[in-house]
């Protein structure tokens, strides 16, 4: 137990009970305590660390609730089993990260402490996160983007506990992968549709240039429309948008999709009759929007289920995660 320190921060906005509920699950998660250790009595807390009764209480009842450490009346607290931190590193946190992310944690065993950053694609914020990170966590779940210095920054962690989901690029041949395809993936889903787009003159794509949206999905569009004989064109300013009656709209950024509907409602267009849209991934809302949303999507809470089981198992693990084509109304 002598191990074990902790000094309360007095500066910190985060609150001393919880403080200390970090300290230990840190240190349980670091090997510092095992199952069966006891922890200090909450007299020797409050001495030893200058906190209060209540502020230790608070803590120690918390962390049973969370199955981390259990009482024995005229024994005191022990620690009742190991802690699984995991770090967890998306891009950005949209409406369909939000799906993956709530059934991710949804499909956790109640001991793994799930840790969440953003890197917001830029390279140095990836590279300080991943470096911060070493040995920190017993896994790492990784959405990482195309740069060439991701996979170098991915060589300090190791390749047995790390997972990269979503996008299948700059992976090590030991990481887990579950991912979806932004290629093939589209074609065969815009195939499905193709009666539907042929009622439109033309087929419109709205690729802006501020999306780090995987180009694949362009090339999938152009194949499609040529495959096709659909006149064709894509847009990289959404802003020059102008919507036109018999077009129909793919976009793969929901900025430009409300642009879109924006635009369609100034002129009193009406989706599937007037004009066509279809929107990149499924949100919980797309299916309400004007009637419902046409989403050409992977299935993101089967993605984060998938990622949950690695973190259960630590069995390596390569997904491709189905991409479909949702019909709805708009189309």
């Amino acid at each position: 137990m002598k191990a074990f320190q902790f000094t309360p921060d007095s500066n910190s906005p985060i609150p001393k009970f919880q403080q200390l509920i970090q300290a230990f699950q840190d240190a349980i998660s670091q090997k510092i305590l095992h199952p069966g250790d006891v922890l200090p009595s909450v007299n020797e807390m409050c001495r030893e660390c200058s906190l209060s009764r209540d502020t230790v209480f608070k803590a120690y009842a918390e962390l049973k609730k969370r199955n981390v450490i259990e009482s024995v009346p005229n024994k005191g607290y022990f620690v009742s089993g190991e802690i699984t931190r995991v770090f967890l590193f998306l891009d950005t946190f949209k409406a369909y990260k939000e799906v993956l992310y709530d059934s991710f944690r949804k499909n956790l065993a109640a001991n793994v402490i799930v840790d969440l950053h953003f890197h917001h694609y830029n390279i140095d914020v990836f590279k300080s996160q991943i470096r911060e990170s070493v040995g920190k966590y017993s896994k790492y779940i990784i959405m990482n983007f195309d740069h060439p210095e991701v996979a170098e920054s991915l060589k300090q962690l190791d390749p047995k506990n790390v997972m990269i989901i979503d996008w299948n690029i700059n992976a090590d041949d030991q990481h887990s992968q579950i991912f979806q395809d932004f290629g093939e993936s589209v074609l065969t889903s815009l195939q499905s549709g193709l009666e539907e787009i042929k009622k439109y003159k033309e087929f419109c794509m709205i690729y802006p240039d501020y999306t780090y949206h995987p180009y694949d999905t362009v090339e999938s569009f152009l194949r499609f429309c040529k495959q096709n004989k659909i006149k064709h064109s894509i847009y990289t300013d959404s802003d020059a948008i102008e919507v036109k009656k018999g077009s129909a709209y793919f976009s793969v950024s929901d900025r430009a999709m409300v642009k879109i509907l924006d635009k369609a409602r100034d002129k009193n267009l009406e989706f599937g009759k007037d004009i066509g849209l279809i929107s990149f991934n499924e949100t919980p809302m797309k299916k309400y929007i004007d009637k419902g949303i046409t989403v050409i999507s992977t299935d993101f809470d089967l993605m984060g289920k998938k990622v949950a089981e690695f973190v259960t198992t630590s069995e390596r693990v390569i997904y491709h995660v189905p991409t479909q084509l949702v019909m709805r109304e708009s189309l």
